[in-house]
């Protein structure tokens, strides 16, 4: 493949991982039983994509205090006996709100888009 394509691959990518890491993390949070800290949330993500997450673990952090600021998380500082303080985040009734809505435009547009790519849309 040739730079300019490889190129425009990453950048397309980046662009559908802006939205779709958030209804990601909501949804990985909703589901977990337990509360879950920035490097598990990260390693989850990467569970059947090769171990390749569509989001490096820096940019995750950002994306976690903005939810939090938005209402959607909440976190907790933990000890931990293998390194620094953890940060525990869990969903908020108002994220598990918000999930249901961008679930259901998740599916909206993930139907418009197949449909299109298939040929049966437009």
């Amino acid at each position: 493949m040739d730079a300019e394509r490889d190129s425009m691959i990453r950048k397309f990518q980046k662009e559908l991982n802006a939205g779709t890491v958030s209804l990601v993390l909501l949804a990985m949070l909703e589901r977990s039983p337990e509360p879950m800290y920035g490097y598990e949330i990260a390693k989850g993500m990467s569970v059947g994509l090769g171990g390749e997450a569509p989001v490096k673990q820096g940019t995750l952090y950002p994306v976690l205090r903005s939810m939090e600021g938005n209402g959607l998380l909440t976190s907790r500082v933990e000890p931990s006996v293998s390194g620094p303080p953890r940060k525990y985040y869990s969903i908020t009734d108002h994220g598990r709100a918000v999930l249901s809505d961008w679930t259901a435009a998740w599916a909206r547009t993930r139907e418009f888009v197949d449909a299109t790519l298939e040929g049966d849309g437009g």
